[in-house]
């Protein structure tokens, strides 16, 4: 009888486990999708420098923004993004994934953008403010150092 209690109880500790996984994955596409919505409305709104709020965006501010809106905390800049916030992706990039750019290979993370589907992104451009363009972009793709999901 005691085994067949041991049994369950492991049973319902393991599938418990498992619908916490679930449940995290969820969560966590809830913020990523909100995340996205976020900075789509921010279309167009122009660049600027330290900028995290509407009347102007940097690439971090509008990252940090938008997450903020979706109800996550995220570092200040690329690069404290890059070292201190989500995990590491190596396939499977989802929307909402935050992408990191360098000036070179062995450089610290300058630039962050946020992975929206079907081979695109967005970000603040200093150039044309928050836009979207190709994550294989002339100018971007040989920077890129990494994604990370937070």
């Amino acid at each position: 009888m005691l085994k067949k209690f041991i049994a369950a109880f492991v049973i319902m500790v393991s599938c418990g486990s498992l619908f916490a996984n679930m449940g995290d994955k969820a969560e966590a596409a809830y913020y990523n999708t909100k995340a996205v919505a976020v900075a789509k409305s921010n279309l167009g709104v122009p660049y600027r420098w330290g900028g995290m709020s509407t009347s102007g965006f940097d690439c971090s501010g509008l990252v940090k923004h938008s997450y903020a809106k979706a109800g996550r905390t995220l570092n200040r800049t690329a690069a404290q993004m890059y070292y201190g916030n989500g995990y590491r992706i190596y396939n499977n990039i989802q929307p909402g994934d935050l992408m990191f750019f360098a000036p070179t290979k062995a450089s610290r993370p300058t630039h962050v953008a946020m992975y929206i589907g079907n081979g695109k992104m967005i970000m603040a451009s200093s150039s044309k403010g928050v836009m979207i363009t190709s994550t294989n972009n002339s100018y971007w793709h040989p920077r890129y150092v990494g994604t990370k999901r937070v």
